[in-house]
């Protein structure tokens, strides 16, 4: 009051009765906010009758309506000069023998009172009194203060009735805070607890409509849109989904539920087992270690915006090891374990890329726990479920059953308990389009089964021709350990469609099995003419020594095929042919290459050393020369793989073969 009445003393000091300064004056109707902030805090405290603060509000409520439009009627007749006040309502007013003529000389108590009486009148019989309006301003306010006063009398007569029916939502917390006080009296929970408690409950008053029981009657498709656009950006930022794919992230902010929490409230007791995950909004939430007998308490870490609360007791099954609470007043997003293992169950791909973002950073110890968890092993079982349904849907074919698997996070690369992957199954059974598929997305196609079989080699197996040129115009390989061993096996027995899809696919005809025998030798033996046929039209050597010096030839002359021991007679004038022919057309500049082995041809390690060289001018130059290149003392000799002893220069071609042996030893 004090301010106030200096405030008018200054303006009208300084600008007289001017229009423009009393319209500032106006100003001071935002105090009623004040009022309403006041009446706020009554509603809650549950000491008070809340049906006696509620109608004391509504009562002043009107007060303060009747009260303004009081004062802008007496308002609206000062606008007139004296001369004119007989055309305004209160200049030309008559009740019974008092005349209102002249009313700036009646006193203001009576001005006053006559007003309010106007107004009041006036919003009870909605704008039929015996007081009416004179002039046009008088009548566009009445219709205006009219139109308003409708509106005021719905608002009463609803809260009226609200109060009689009790539904209101402060009269339901209130009831709510009344049962948890004697609650907590009977329980004897202690100051601190019962203020904590009290401040929480207040505080989910306060943001009701931040709380998802807004949305309960609506569709549960438009709740997951709302709960979609609100949180996904915040679910995207936390570092423990970091790399998850966006329908997990989906997943998880439409389960999450919006929760706020004040200052020195415990989210997480140190100790106990989590079964809700939470994420860090707004505000501000620290990790404390509670201390023993005689210690501190420690501050480990404060977390911020996007940072995760309790997951590792979520997801490890491991008791928290510190306590978290808020720091300042914080919201938070909160899901289920439930819920978060039922996302995981079907989004099961991102649970490895979770736990790798759990284990960045963490001790040993703690690394250990979390290997071991029970989620752990739950996606590892997921993982291999998931396996199994790849590989039957390749076995039967249903690329569009595959296609599904691997779009909900399947790797194609992934190996069932035999070591076959998807495109084992689906060469093995001949499945064109699928081996396309799997190659396109790129899994390795050389993999091996723990049988030593790959896809190119079960496609060869099985006889599907285009499946087998599909994965060799990828680059496959056969992977055959031993290749002579591998070709002898489809002589013995007499195979022959599958010992021309081994031919068809690169294998080479000359390979040797552990006797030296190629299978040339073991075809000759037998007597097997077609076979020797195509194993000749490959490319297979009648010259080819075995263990024991015996060519192919030798091994027909043994059997007494007369048809067979010719065509090898033909095919080793024929090969002597070739092999002069292309001596012959060599250039004299052009320069040879060898690479010279520091061990016996029957010598089968992988890890033989070994060295390429140019071939020079004598035999006696290139022995030395490999001599040192892979310091050997002791040996003195030449072979061929063979076994055949090189005796001179010219008798090397390009790109072959040789080791370097000691003569004495060889013949031993």
């Amino acid at each position: 009051m004090g301010t106030t009445l200096q405030l008018d003393i200054y303006a009208i000091g300084a600008c007289g009765r001017k229009e423009p300064v009393r319209y500032l004056l106006w100003i001071r109707l935002s105090r009623a906010l004040r009022v309403t902030e006041f009446f706020e805090k009554l509603e809650k405290d549950i000491r008070l009758n809340y049906l006696f603060t509620r109608i004391v509000k509504l009562l002043v409520v009107e007060v303060y309506c009747t009260h303004t439009a009081a004062c802008i009627f007496y308002y609206l007749a000062t606008t007139l000069p004296p001369w004119e006040e007989g055309y305004t309502w209160i200049g030309s007013l008559k009740m019974g023998d008092y005349s209102y003529a002249h009313f700036r000389d009646i006193d203001l108590w009576t001005r006053y009172i006559t007003s309010l009486y106007f107004a009041i009148v006036t919003m009870a019989t909605v704008g039929y009194g015996e007081i009416h309006a004179v002039n046009t301003k008088e009548m566009i306010f009445v219709m205006i203060y009219v139109s308003f006063d409708m509106i005021l009398g719905a608002y009463l007569l609803g809260n009226m009735a609200a109060l009689i029916v009790k539904g209101s939502k402060t009269e339901k917390f209130r009831d709510k805070m009344a049962d948890l006080i004697k609650y907590m009296n009977r329980n004897r929970l202690g100051k601190r607890i019962s203020k904590e408690i009290k401040d929480h409950v207040r505080l989910q008053y306060e943001s009701r409509y931040n709380e998802s029981s807004v949305l309960q009657d609506i569709p549960a498709s438009i709740r997951a849109k709302i709960s979609q656009k609100l949180y996904e950006p915040y679910i995207r930022g936390v570092p423990l989904f970091r790399g998850c794919s966006h329908e997990f992230i989906k997943q998880i902010a439409i389960k999450v539920h919006e929760e706020f929490f004040l200052p020195g409230e415990v989210i997480i007791e140190q100790g106990s087992m989590a079964d809700q995950l939470y994420f860090v909004c707004h505000g501000k939430v620290e990790e404390v270690r509670k201390p023993e007998e005689n210690e501190t308490e420690e501050s480990l870490l404060d977390l911020h915006t996007y940072n995760s609360v309790g997951e590792i007791s979520v997801l490890c099954n491991i008791p928290v090891p510190y306590t978290v609470q808020v720091y300042e007043l914080s919201r938070l997003l909160r899901i289920d374990k439930q819920s978060l293992v039922e996302i995981l169950g079907i989004c099961f791909s991102d649970g490895r890329v979770i736990i790798n973002n759990l284990l960045e950073g963490r001790e040993s110890s703690l690394r250990s726990k979390i290997l071991d968890s029970d989620i752990t092993l739950n996606i590892a079982k997921h993982e291999s479920e998931l396996t199994m349904r790849l590989n039957c849907a390749a076995h039967d074919g249903d690329l569009y059953r595959l296609s599904r698997i691997i779009g909900a996070g399947a790797d194609p690369s992934r190996t069932d308990y035999d070591g076959r992957s998807p495109l084992h199954l689906a060469a093995s059974k001949g499945h064109g389009d699928i081996t396309v598929f799997l190659i396109q997305r790129g899994v390795e196609i050389n993999a091996r089964d723990k049988f030593g079989s790959t896809a190119l080699l079960e496609a060869v197996k099985n006889g599907h021709d285009h499946v087998a040129s599909l994965l060799m115009e990828a680059g496959a390989l056969l992977g055959i350990d031993n290749d002579g061993t591998c070709l002898c096996e489809a002589v013995a027995k007499r195979d022959l469609d599958y010992l021309r899809r081994l031919l068809d696919s690169g294998i080479n005809p000359n390979s040797k099995n552990y006797d030296f025998r190629t299978p040339l030798h073991l075809a000759a033996s037998e007597g097997l003419f077609p076979i020797s046929v195509l194993l000749l039209e490959a490319g297979a050597s009648v010259f080819a020594v075995d263990r024991w010096g015996r060519t192919p030839l030798d091994e027909a002359r043994v059997g007494g095929n007369k048809n067979l021991i010719k065509l090898l007679e033909d095919a080793q004038g024929s090969q002597l042919s070739e092999f002069s022919t292309s001596f012959g057309k060599q250039d004299e500049g052009q320069r040879v290459r060898c690479t010279v082995f520091s061990s016996d041809p029957r010598d089968l390690k992988d890890e033989r050393r070994r060295v390429v060289l140019w071939v020079p001018q004598s035999l006696d130059e290139l022995i030395n020369t490999a001599k040192a290149q892979l310091r050997v003392s002791s040996a003195n000799c030449v072979v061929s793989e063979d076994g055949a002893k090189i005796l001179d220069t010219d008798m090397i071609s390009d790109g072959q073969k040789l080791f370097l042996v000691r003569e004495s030893t060889r013949s031993l």
